[in-house]
């Protein structure tokens, strides 16, 4: 492992190298920060310039930089403006925002920047340690496991309802399965519930859906509320402080510690990666917190947005253990990396290490230095970046209706999306009018065709659902399930059984 790093070092610290890093990070930064513009596309778009560049290592360093870089930017639309482009920076929205709205937002991007600077750098150490060990773990999840553990991330749904809501969360919950079963399904390639139209073969996009249940609803309350858009309600427009105190600090530190570690070994796993990481994160701490704390969450809480931040980030670092160690991707952009290596004459798998040690270290000693360099150009940018919200309202809307109209478009190519853009954005904001919350939809939509993938897998291996009880880390993992549903609702009977008791010696 020595012998490794030394190497690793040597190669990145090369001056070609260390540009590559820079050039990665800031692509990546500013990519991910337009909404609807993920790593996906500008990866596909840079892989003929990496394999101009000849050496594997340096354009996987280069590509490794742009994919990192868009998942620490990414960040930024989702606190400014409600609209994440970018599927593992969703769950950010939901403190982030209301604190920008409360005139936070320099706060809140920089919890967001030493967040993800935090959790890349963990995930970074851990994935030095135990990237060998974790390629065997990674084997051990087989199709079930991975429904169980779909599972697992659908039952953090109660942690995105609020008081008296865990009937309508549910509801929106089985809203998004049901907008994940459009398209083509797992056990029949045939289209289901495409009403005849080609262009919903291969299902809804995610961008689109993203941008119709966040950003157009957004746009529209601006418009119907004015004092929303100009510091009627705290003040977006008063860009207060950048720094967070150190009772702040303080609070974060422990979510940052957990997220870190849960969030790496999340992104470990083939299929999950920083999108499960951030939801779970998000709905562990908001179930673990107490009293006052666990209320603020959806509202501004600095907790609720450093645990998807660091979690997000951590993962990322983390989905680089199956590609490199297995050669198995575990997400789109992981996919596209995979390709690149591959027409790089590299093979990803359990002798990367050993064959070509100068490639696998050089791109992890390269992430250290990533992070290092994002969080160097971020935290100076901040202060600019927040300004954002001080545009005027009648400027902000048509940029918000831009973005959102652009990141759809660009997303599929296809002017059906604008179309399926407008009309999920009308009914997304009747949902946000009868106070039904939007996130549980779009956790079912983004794990619902994963769930129904790996289900019918299970299905067809064992022959029905025997895979249950034939496999006892399946059979745990939906005990778990089980036990973040019933633990919210527990707590808050005993919590009300309490103040019940507290009221009659009253």
């Amino acid at each position: 492992m020595l012998e490794g790093i030394l190497i690793g070092l040597e190669a990145a610290f090369s001056i070609k190298n260390l540009l590559l890093v820079v050039a990665g990070c800031l692509i990546g930064t500013f990519i991910g920060m337009l909404p609807g513009l993920g790593p996906m596309s500008i990866i596909a778009i840079m892989i003929p310039i990496a394999i101009t560049l000849g050496d594997p290592a340096a354009a996987l360093i280069l590509l490794a930089g742009v994919y990192y870089g868009a998942i620490f930017g990414g960040s930024t639309s989702s606190i400014l403006l409600n609209a994440p482009g970018v599927a593992g920076t969703v769950a950010s929205s939901f403190d982030g925002y209301p604190m920008a709205r409360k005139g936070q937002a320099g706060k809140a991007l920089t919890i967001a920047a030493v967040s993800s600077f935090a959790g890349g750098m963990m995930g970074v150490i851990l994935l030095m340690i135990f990237a060998p060990a974790l390629s065997s773990l990674a084997l051990l999840f087989h199709s079930a496991e991975y429904f169980a553990l779909m599972v697992v991330g659908l039952s953090a749904i109660a942690a995105f309802a609020g008081t008296g809501q865990v009937a309508k969360a549910l509801m929106m919950t089985v809203l998004g399965l049901i907008l994940a079963t459009v398209g083509e399904g797992a056990l029949f390639n045939m289209p289901r519930f495409t009403l005849g139209m080609m262009d919903l073969q291969s299902g809804i996009s995610f961008i689109t859906l993203a941008m119709a249940m966040f950003a157009l609803p957004e746009a529209l309350f601006l418009v119907l509320n004015p004092a929303r858009g100009s510091g009627g309600d705290g003040g977006p427009n008063k860009i207060t402080g950048l720094r967070f105190s150190r009772a702040e600090g303080r609070a974060m530190l422990p979510v940052i510690g957990r997220q870190s570690v849960q969030g790496f070994f999340v992104g470990v796993l083939p299929g999950a990666g920083a999108t499960l990481a951030s939801f779970l994160g998000y709905a562990v701490e908001r179930n673990i917190a107490k009293g006052e704390d666990q209320a603020e969450f959806g509202h501004g809480s600095v907790k609720g947005l450093a645990a998807p931040e660091t979690a997000n980030n951590a993962a990322c670092t983390g989905s680089f253990v199956p590609l490199l160690t297995l050669g198995i991707p575990g997400s789109g952009t992981t996919a596209i990396l995979l390709g690149a290596l591959i027409a790089l004459n590299v093979t990803p798998g359990p002798r990367l290490m050993t064959d070509t040690p100068e490639v696998f270290w050089a791109v992890i000693i390269s992430m250290f230095i990533g992070n290092f360099v994002l969080l160097i150009l971020n935290l100076p940018l901040i202060p600019y970046i927040a300004k954002i919200l001080a545009i005027p309202r009648n400027y902000l809307i048509p940029f918000i209706l831009f973005f959102t109209l652009m990141g759809a478009y660009i997303g599929q190519n296809n002017a059906t999306e604008l179309l399926m853009l407008v009309g999920l954005g009308v009914l997304a904001s009747i949902f946000r009018f009868a106070d039904y919350p939007l996130a549980p939809l779009l956790i079912g939509f983004i794990l619902g065709r994963m769930l129904e993938d790996n289900f019918a897998r299970s299905m067809q291996l064992y022959r029905g659902m025997d895979f249950i009880w034939e496999r006892p880390m399946t059979l745990g993992l939906l005990v778990l399930a089980a036990i973040l549903i019933v633990l919210p609702s527990y707590r808050a009977r005993r919590a009300k059984a309490r103040a019940k008791g507290v009221a009659d010696g009253d």
